[in-house]
């Protein structure tokens, strides 16, 4: 496997604060909203996201910088499974003043590293390469309808 991280970033029409409160729902990209709603990242907090495609998905805090950064792994190519170390991955949001306007970044890393055959890591990383584009102008849309 030669790649190993996906990479996306977006300009969001909201207040960092508003974009923060969003990144900061553990889980936010995978689980129903409803379920994450109002809930805050606390290192070494874990959850269950309930997810129609892809089932249970366990997620765990990893690192927590208030309004610029937060880190989560995440079980994607694993649904169903407990979170260890060679079954998921690194989510990595990092959020940056740009005028009027917040850069949202994500790093999704370590699919060299799942314990899977080579068809499965590649599988996962094409899937989630599409669904960060899918969640980005989802979350997009949710941090700019609120902050008008």
């Amino acid at each position: 496997m030669t790649e190993d991280r996906i990479e996306r970033e977006t300009l969001i029409a909201a207040s960092l604060e508003r974009v923060w409160s969003l990144v900061a729902e553990p889980g936010f990209w995978v689980a129903d909203e409803a379920e994450v709603a109002g809930s805050v990242a606390t290192e070494g907090a874990s959850l269950v996201a309930k997810n129609p495609h892809l089932g249970e998905v366990w997620v765990r805090v990893e690192k927590v910088e208030p309004l610029t950064y937060v880190a989560y792994r995440w079980t994607s190519a694993f649904p169903g499974e407990e979170l260890r170390a060679d079954n998921s991955t690194l989510v990595e949001f990092t959020l940056a003043q740009e005028g009027d306007k917040i850069r949202l970044r994500v790093i999704e890393s370590g699919f060299a590293a799942l314990s899977a055959s080579e068809e499965l890591r590649v599988k996962a990383m094409r899937f989630n390469t599409s669904g960060w584009a899918m969640a980005f102008d989802a979350f997009k849309a949710r941090a700019e309808q609120a902050s008008v």
